[in-house]
Order: C-alpha cells, then sequence, then structure tokens
C-alpha cells in the first residue's frame, strides 16, 4: 500500500480553523516535509494549485506558492519519492506544462506526474481575467479531456495534431521527451469527474465525509472501479484522509473538537459562496461535499482521530477494499504528522 502526503503549499495545511496551527507555506518547510516523508517511507508528495484564498481571521488560503516550481525544487533535493504537481488548466497551455513536465522529470527521472485540476472556483480564474463564463462548469471535463490529450500525446510521441472545440495544436512538438511514463492523476467526485478519470486518469484522489468512518470510501471507489472497467482501463482509487494523531484517542479527539470549535466562519463563509456558484453539480461533486456542515472545516475530507493503533486500524479497513492502491494523507501538524505516521502507523498497518 503506497502512502503519500498533500503538502501544505498555501498557509495553514487544511484546516480553516483560529485554534489549528498557523503557518506560511515556504520552500523550506515543505522540503523538510518531503525529506521526511521520504526517509519514512512514503511513496508519493502532491501539491495542489490554488490561485485565490478564502480570507476570514485566519487569512486562509490567502498565501500560496506555485505548483510546479515548488515540485521542481523538491525533486533537486530529494532521491526516491514520486513528486505531484498540479496545473489549473485553464491558466497553463497543456503544451507549456508538458515541456515543464520533462524538464522535472530530467532532475527526477521516473518521478514526476501531474495532478489535473479542472477548476470549481471561478473567483480564482476572474481576477485574472481567464474566467470563460459559468458556462465552462458544464463544459469543464470536455476541456479536460482535450487538455490531456495533447499531454499524452506529446508524452507519448513527442508530437501532437489536434483540431478540438477548444485547442488547436499545429505540428506541436516535445523533445526531449519524459524518460518514463507521467502519471495523470485527478480528484474528481461527480459521476462526470469520475468518468473523466476512468477514461484518461492512471489514478483518482476520492475525497469523502466521514470521522473515523472508512467505509465512507467503498461506494465511491466502487463507482470509479465500474466506470474504469466500462472504459476498458485500470485506474486505482487513492482516498485522502486527514490524520488527527495524539498517544491516546482521548487526546486525539479533544484536539479535534478544539480545532471544530474554532472554525473561521468567514473563510467557510466564502468557500460555500463558491462552491455554490456551480449549478450543475451533482451532490457528490467537490463544490457540494466540501461545504457539508458537519466537517466543513477541512473540507469535509475523511478524518481519521486517534491513536497510531486507532488509526492503523481503520486504514487496514480501507486498504482491502477493491480499486484502493494507497491512499493519501494532510496532518493539523505536518512536520510531526509525517514522522508520527512513519514511525508510530506503518509499522502497524497490515
Amino acid at each position: 500500500m503506497d502512502f503519500g502526503v498533500f503538502i501544505p503549499i498555501g498557509n495553514n495545511g487544511w484546516l480553516i480553523s483560529e485554534n489549528a496551527p498557523q503557518y506560511m507555506p515556504t520552500f523550506d518547510l515543505n522540503k523538510r516535509i518531503v525529506q521526511e516523508a521520504e526517509r519514512q517511507g512514503f511513496a508519493f508528495a502532491l501539491s495542489m494549485i490554488k490561485l485565490r484564498g478564502f480570507g476570514g481571521k485566519t487569512e486562509f488560503w490567502d498565501h500560496n506558492l506555485e505548483s510546479f516550481t515548488l515540485m521542481a525544487g523538491l525533486a533537486a533535493v530529494t532521491e526516491r519519492i514520486k513528486l505531484y504537481a498540479s496545473t489549473a488548466v485553464l491558466t497553463l497551455p497543456p503544451a507549456l506544462v508538458a515541456r515543464m513536465a520533462s524538464t522535472i522529470d530530467s532532475i527526477a527521472p521516473g518521478r514526476f506526474g501531474i495532478n489535473i485540476v479542472s477548476g470549481w472556483a471561478s473567483g480564482e480564474y476572474e481576477q485574472m481575467g481567464l474566467w470563460p463564463g459559468d458556462e465552462y462548469f458544464g463544459q469543464r471535463y470536455d476541456y479536460s479531456t482535450e487538455y490531456v490529450t495533447v499531454l499524452r500525446d506529446l508524452f507519448e510521441k513527442g508530437r501532437c495534431d489536434l483540431d478540438g472545440q477548444f485547442f488547436t495544436m499545429k505540428d506541436c512538438v516535445l523533445s526531449p521527451r519524459p524518460s518514463a511514463h507521467v502519471d495523470i492523476v485527478c480528484a474528481g467526485q461527480s459521476e462526470r469527474g469520475m468518468r473523466f478519470c476512468a477514461e484518461h486518469g492512471d489514478y483518482n484522489f476520492i475525497l469523502n465525509p466521514g470521522v473515523n468512518d472508512p467505509e465512507t470510501y467503498r461506494e465511491p471507489t466502487q463507482r470509479l472501479a465500474r466506470f474504469a472497467a466500462d472504459a476498458g482501463r485500470d485506474v486505482g482509487s487513492l482516498p485522502l484522509f486527514m490524520a488527527i494523531m495524539a498517544d491516546t484517542d482521548e487526546e486525539a479527539q479533544a484536539k479535534w473538537a478544539s480545532y471544530n470549535a474554532g472554525a473561521d466562519a468567514a473563510a467557510l463563509g466564502y468557500m460555500s459562496d463558491e462552491g455554490s456558484k456551480d449549478v450543475s453539480a451533482d451532490d457528490s461533486g467537490t463544490a457540494r461535499t466540501i461545504n457539508l456542515p458537519e466537517g466543513a472545516i477541512n473540507f469535509n475530507m475523511a478524518t481519521l482521530v486517534g491513536s497510531p493503533e486507532t488509526i492503523a486500524r481503520q486504514i487496514d479497513l480501507v486498504a482491502a477494499m477493491d480499486g484502493v492502491r494507497g491512499m493519501m494523507f494532510t496532518f493539523d501538524d505536518f512536520e510531526k504528522g509525517v514522522h508520527d505516521f512513519g514511525e508510530k502507523v506503518m509499522p502497524l498497518v497490515g
């Protein structure tokens, strides 16, 4: 079972709370986290791309690094761990992303992949004049399909000629090409988003609500497996968790209660407003699930709260589900969390 870490490219990580650790994103912080993850045997690290924060008292995600340049730097200071950068498809042309990927592959041969972000928060793009209009909500996976087609053509053949609805490539070339297959990962949660990844991706991150409820991932992993079978492809599920750990279950639960008590209402309100703009989203889509009231302070990602023994038992339950190839984790305290996960949880898993 491969474990990964979703590194904090934005301030304060993934907890929208005044009582959670408050910190700025820096290269040095992420270098320490990823190097420790590599020492502890984590298989991969992924950085998101976020272009506008949520404000509030915590200035949540108002301060962000850029994904590809960060991962290029991390590629140069690691040896084994796989690195995924995220592209917001409305901001970077696919031919340029292909060349950036080939460049990072030359730094870390065979250790680079790309996360496709189709875009659900219009405010990120409106500020730069890049939002195509709200009709894009219904077209974003068609747009992303052409985007990935360009990437695959350039990676596999070094050349692309595509006369599409959104992209026109005329003898577009890439050389040198990457030294190995470049994995494409996605995080589609809606039916359309999962079908997109089943048809064009290698892995799909699964985000679903629940606290100490491993079963929350059974239905979405089965759904992805059905879509992949329909497409005649083998696409792995990578459930996403937040781990809130302490020596005892009671201590961990106390931390989790404190984080919820300190919820940044203004930042959560902005997130809710952004998520409500996509009227085409189904109930399983990211724009809907991140705003469910019972867990919005961490985007309603499944949360494991407890001692290392409690967390390991729940990981084992998810690992046994069909189609699960690995899991990705966020932490309240990333440096301590990555270290403790490697030292105290991994030896108990399996």
